[in-house]
């Protein structure tokens, strides 16, 4: 008999279930422990990280993560499709020497068009442009979790410019006592006792004023991103007035785990931000493993 070949073996192999199987990769669990440190800067324990600090890092998802976040918060913007119309305007026609321009009815002065003095705008922005962008479920997880991966690496934290002590153990997890901390003051000595105030002070030389005429329009100055302190709040509450001593820094941010995203740990789509962890907010990204 001959032998089956293409789609009959195929289907053959299908039914006979001879077809091999691809074995899943068994998830490889966290194991490596990182010293939870007080407001002191001393070690008072120990926590397991998380598998999800094993993810590589994919720059390309991390970037594709980011330009989708911060497409789909911009606001629509237009404007007035009335504007530079609103004249009574003729053009009095042909064989006459005048340019096709429709004119004033008093003054005979252009107007109208976009090439004149008040005229419309040629291809203004449209309210109804949508600039969103879509990003896969499973894409936008494994960006987060590879943003996360890179807060570990030294390397990508200091590539990206962030300023820290070389004693410094990278992720630094901080205890609970944190979320107390509610003046300034304390926090900047907290920051010096973990050995990364020196970050602080690059945020500050940073700040310049912006080029071009952006500069005109509510966004005069620029300054680097700082530091990032993630919370975990309590069961069904909030982080809300958690750590205010953090939140006037400049550069630095007090993000809850709920609402921790990618475009927070790679801001502009370059990873390694430099990021304290509270020991709950460690514990709580077990679920994602």
């Amino acid at each position: 008999m001959a032998e089956k070949t293409g789609k009959t073996a195929r289907k053959a192999s299908s039914k006979t279930g001879t077809r091999k199987k691809v074995a899943k990769k068994p998830v490889e669990k966290g194991g490596v422990t990182v010293p939870v440190l007080g407001l002191d800067g001393k070690k008072k324990g120990t926590v397991a990280l998380p598998p999800v600090f094993n993810t590589p890092v994919r720059a390309d998802l991390i970037h594709r993560a980011v330009v989708a976040a911060e497409a789909n918060r911009r606001q629509p913007y237009g404007s007035d499709p009335l504007a530079g119309t609103r004249h009574s305007v003729e053009w009095p026609g042909k064989g006459r020497g005048m340019a096709r321009t429709p004119r004033l009815k008093q003054g005979r002065r252009a107007a109208f068009v976009p090439n004149a003095v008040g005229g419309r705008r040629a291809f203004p922005p449209l309210v109804e442009k949508d600039y969103s962008k879509k990003v896969n479920v499973k894409e936008r997880r494994l960006a987060r979790a590879s943003a996360l991966a890179a807060t570990v690496d030294p390397e990508i934290v200091a590539a990206r410019g962030h300023r820290f002590s070389g004693d410094v153990r990278l992720p630094l997890v901080i205890s609970d006592e944190v979320e107390d901390v509610d003046t300034t003051k304390k926090a900047v000595e907290v920051l010096e006792k973990l050995g990364v105030a020196e970050d602080l002070e690059r945020v500050k030389e940073g700040r310049h004023v912006r080029a071009g005429r952006g500069k005109m329009r509510g966004r005069r100055y620029k300054q680097p991103r700082g530091p990032l302190l993630v919370l975990a709040p309590e069961e069904g509450g909030t982080t809300r007035g958690k750590a205010r001593g953090f939140r006037n820094l400049p550069g630095m941010e007090v993000v809850s785990i709920h609402t921790l995203g990618t475009h927070h740990l790679a801001p502009g789509g370059h990873p390694g931000r430099l990021t304290i962890y509270t020991e709950r907010a460690v514990k709580y990204m077990e679920r994602w493993s």
